[in-house]
């Protein structure tokens, strides 16, 4: 089962295409649809009557490597065209045992055919949209004004209850070490480091443990149990620090998908707002009524 799944990994246009195919025509046409010019390029291969072209070739190849299949050695190209017969024969299989007419296999390729779908259109949509210079500079300043302005360095010791959490703090007033404290009551993996935690920023924190955190200067502890999910905390700051900003030139890939992201979501937005949609989900009509913002206008 495993050695199927990969086969079918390799050949995924294939094993969509043949699942909606007639037997005699093209895996191209399968996958394409009846609405889309026919696949008149030379047939490579035909397997039980089904041509496997070299247009679609192509396009396996492009899927699979991101490159044109004549960068490819002869060898490799005859390995891919053997991938792609048997991924043909073992979709052609799949179809003759009816498991192509199950709701399981027939969601899966429906959601295959929308995702491949979106980013064909996404692809089209943000061709000509690139985000000028002006756009990624100000999409930087304002991730970097969003980001933590101070990093903490803390230790703390975690325990199962608060009475227990206040015996550690008294022991610490009466002039415990909280390393050696933490390595004998802390719960938690960083006791083999004396409960050092390293440096970090609050919003990777538990608030109430980034609270407490934020609230103590250098040197000192909390007087009072901090209570999160996992239990109760005693936290030594040891130190904080200003946090750097990332390189312009580091981010810039990840500033314009992001830009392009965003503009492809109010393409979606609007596709939304212009069509007409009828939830009838008792959990959809839910989710709605918690989301006021979207009956605006």
């Amino acid at each position: 089962m495993k050695y199927l799944r990969t086969v079918l990994l390799s050949a995924a246009i294939v094993a969509l295409a043949a699942c909606q195919q007639q037997t005699g025509g093209s895996a191209a046409a399968g996958a394409a649809g009846a609405a889309a010019a026919p696949d008149t390029s030379p047939t490579l291969a035909t397997v039980n009557g089904t041509h496997i072209t070299q247009d679609f070739f192509d396009a396996y190849i492009k899927q699979i490597s991101g490159r044109p299949a004549s960068d490819l050695t002869e060898q490799q190209r005859g390995i891919a065209l053997d991938n792609l017969i048997r991924g043909e024969l073992v979709t052609q299989e799949a179809v003759k045992q009816g498991l192509d007419k199950s709701k399981d296999t027939a969601a899966l390729l429906e959601l295959t055919r929308m995702n491949v779908l979106e980013q064909v259109i996404a692809t089209n949509y943000l061709k000509d949209k690139k985000p000028s210079e002006q756009d990624l500079r100000a999409e930087y300043e304002t991730e970097v004004d969003a980001l933590p302005k101070t990093e903490y360095h803390a230790k703390h010791i975690l325990v199962a209850t608060e009475p227990y959490a206040q015996k550690v703090i008294q022991s610490l007033e009466k002039g415990a070490k909280f390393e050696d404290l933490a390595k004998k009551e802390s719960m938690d993996p960083s006791k083999d480091n004396g409960g050092d935690l390293g440096w970090f920023t609050p919003d990777r924190m538990d608030k109430s443990f980034a609270d407490a955190v934020t609230a103590l200067k250098p040197g000192e502890y909390t007087r009072k149990p901090v209570q999160t999910q996992y239990g109760w905390h005693v936290i030594e700051l040891v130190d904080t620090r200003d946090v750097a900003a990332p390189p312009f030139e580091s981010v810039r890939q990840r500033l314009e998908q992001s830009l392009q992201a965003k503009k492809f979501r109010t393409y979606t937005d609007d596709l939304m707002r212009n069509a007409k949609v009828d939830k009838t989900s008792a959990d959809a009509k839910k989710a709605d009524d918690k989301k006021p913002e979207d009956k605006k206008g």
